[in-house]
């Protein structure tokens, strides 16, 4: 039985003369937090939207949740959940209103979002707030809703691109928590981040640069392989040596 939910090989994605990602290969493991790092124009964004079934790799293949991502990716679509820097959110629309959309489009019934709708307020600790619009609740209540949202259907895998841009330290420690959580259950979380603390946190990293995925390993493994002590200082010095901004 493979224990991959992700499965790359030779991936490769280009616009006319300009390579995006080039020949990259990596597989996830079922249930693992796994950071996916880069400088901006290193290439993550283009490889996530190939993984998430929303762009056609020029060449290679691979399979998440163990669909073809080159000829399945609408199953791969209904398997995956997926936040973004932004949160992924409607601020004119209230906690409520945004779960009982985001539950249709994941094909829920009504009865289901109805009974997930009120536990997930209840465990968020903003049942009295599901009335008020979203943009008036504050930055770190907004990223726990939108987290818990993209999850709703209990994805096998959930894609969380830069999801704790602008939030405190504190809220950033309780975001993890719920990640940590998340993985406990069995879905598999992968994870785009600048702050290089968070990256600790993570099973595995891969660390990419000039659309090539420099190294992969544990944490621990990448320190030791570059004679480093933070995560930090292992990026600072694949970063500086790449040829794109």
């Amino acid at each position: 039985m493979n224990e991959n939910i992700i499965d790359i090989k030779n991936l490769t994605k280009k616009f006319g003369a300009f390579t995006a990602v080039n020949n990259i290969s990596f597989s996830v493991k079922k249930g693992e937090i796994f950071g996916f790092l880069g400088a901006n124009g290193a290439g993550k964004s283009t490889a996530i939207k190939m993984l998430c079934g929303l762009s056609r790799p020029t060449s290679g293949n691979g399979t998440v949740a163990g669909f073809d991502i080159l000829c399945e990716y609408e199953q791969i679509k209904s398997r995956i959940g997926y936040m973004s820097q932004k949160f992924s959110l409607y601020d004119d629309l209230t906690p409520m209103e945004n779960i009982t959309l985001f539950g249709g489009i994941y094909g829920l019934k009504r009865k289901d979002i109805a009974n997930k709708a009120s536990t997930l307020l209840e465990n968020l600790g903003i049942a009295d707030k599901s009335k008020q619009l979203v943009q008036s609740l504050p930055l770190g209540e907004k990223q726990k809703l939108a987290f818990s949202i993209s999850i709703l259907h209990n994805p096998q895998i959930v894609f969380l691109d830069e999801p704790t841009g602008g939030v405190d330290p504190s809220s950033r420690r309780k975001f993890w928590e719920m990640i940590y959580e998340t993985a406990s259950k069995g879905i598999t979380v992968f994870v785009t981040t600048h702050y290089m603390e968070e990256a600790e946190y993570c099973d595995r990293i891969s660390i990419m640069a000039d659309g090539e995925i420099k190294t992969l390993g544990s944490p621990q493994e990448l320190k030791n392989n570059y004679m480093a002590t933070s995560i930090d200082e292992v990026f600072r010095k694949i970063a500086t040596k790449a040829i794109r901004n």
